[in-house]
């Protein structure tokens, strides 16, 4: 018997249960991936004391990261179509809390940005897997879960940070990441279990996607089309996580360096920013489900480039604050969406290309804003954030028009 959703409408015909368990598992992959990766991240000023690098030469060795994250991910996506999204996902997060060991254990520049390939390739090849599994989730359910999904990483991310802040004073950074590579083998043992003990066949998700792909709810369409909508979408993700990029690496200076904070205040707008994305991901489900894609769209652009402007431009904290508020608003669903998009476009290989596109986006925005920073200062380089948020917005309005066309 059918059972009734959230939402009060008739859901699929598999087992809620069944969907329930592999909801679970798929969540805790994602909030593993932000929690290992944010452990990382914190840890990287004592790394670079370690490793005695100059500024420069540590920037080129964290490049391994976004490098073995970009290099991989259109081959997670073969491997995805051959082997499965829920096989490949166990592997790389198995892959993934081994190797954040491997940057304690080096002693050169060199050393990290080799080791940091690895990391970035299990990094970047668990986001397309566990991307595509969500994907085809939330196809079986009928229902636009991914921004959950989502919400799950960024509080990963968080509570990875946080418990890092606590643990960097007394723990040095080897006992620091062998317990997060110890960490996410216990979650990889159990969310593992629970994926692959799931027959695919009692949900709906071993649904071949040969030949033409399928626009939900319109049926079969041109692969050549498909591509050209899968594109945009990759383009819509690409504008978005430049913009998340930046803000990780820019956004603290913009307040230190323009505004002549403390350290403390400088810290806290990127706080915000990240608080503000985790929240509105949690509420990413209802806001799909009443409005739609398009609207979420559009308008988290849209918002999001109002509010870089006010960050960008005013002289004043509380209004920065407001804006890294609003950017994380508007920023925080379209990159689920868009990925969600491609996904159900083109399986996993619509992930792997948005996937790579996006993170592209995020190689790219750093470097960029430091190349503008110079000729122009920081508070305009900051304005491109905003622009391309603006794009992303025009560009969901092109996709909704391009998907009609191919429907009909």
């Amino acid at each position: 018997m059918n059972q009734l959703m959230d939402t009060g409408r008739r859901a699929p015909a598999a087992a809620p249960p069944t969907m329930a368990r592999l909801r679970r598992a798929i969540t805790l992959f994602f909030a593993l991936d932000g929690f290992v990766f944010a452990g990382w991240v914190v840890r990287i000023p004592a790394i670079k004391e370690q490793i005695h690098a100059s500024a420069g030469a540590l920037g080129l060795a964290l490049l391994g990261v976004s490098v073995g994250s970009v290099a991989t991910m259109l081959l997670t996506g073969k491997l995805c179509r051959r082997y499965g999204n829920h096989p490949v996902t166990v592997v790389t997060a198995a892959l993934l809390s081994l190797s954040v060991a491997l940057p304690a254990l080096t002693r050169s520049a060199l050393q990290l940005g080799l080791v940091l390939l690895l990391f970035g390739a299990a990094y970047g090849g668990l986001n397309v897997a566990f991307n595509a599994a969500a994907v085809d989730l939330a196809e079986a359910v009928r229902r636009p879960i991914l921004p959950s999904f989502h919400a799950a990483f960024s509080a990963g991310g968080l509570a990875g940070a946080g418990l890092g802040g606590l643990l960097a004073p007394h723990l040095s950074p080897l006992w620091h990441l062998l317990l997060l590579t110890a960490t996410g083998l216990v979650v990889t043992a159990y969310a593992g279990h629970l994926l692959l003990g799931t027959p695919r066949e009692a949900t709906g998700l071993d649904r071949p996607r040969e030949g033409a792909d399928a626009i939900p709810g319109h049926g079969r369409v041109p692969v050549g089309r498909t591509r050209l909508l899968v594109t945009v979408y990759g383009l819509i993700t690409l504008c978005t996580a430049y913009g998340e990029g930046a803000l990780a690496d820019w956004g603290s200076l913009h307040l230190s360096a323009d505004l002549h904070t403390g350290p403390g205040a400088a810290a806290a707008g990127y706080a915000v920013f990240a608080l503000m994305m985790t929240v509105s991901r949690m509420s990413g489900t209802w806001l799909l489900e009443r409005l739609g894609d398009t609207p979420v769209l559009v308008a988290g652009g849209l918002l999001a480039a109002v509010g870089m402007l006010v960050a960008a431009l005013s002289p004043q904290l509380w209004p920065v604050y407001l804006g890294y508020a609003l950017t994380g608003l508007g920023l925080a669903n379209v990159f689920p969406v868009a990925v969600g998009g491609a996904g159900a476009l083109a399986g996993a290989h619509g992930v792997a290309i948005a996937s790579t596109l996006g993170y592209s986006g995020i190689l790219l925005g750093p470097p960029a804003i430091g190349f503008l920073t110079e000729a122009y200062g920081l508070p305009r380089a900051l304005t491109t954030i905003a622009a391309l948020s603006a794009v992303a917005a025009l560009l969901g309005r092109l996709v909704r028009h391009g998907r009609r066309r191919t429907a009909h």
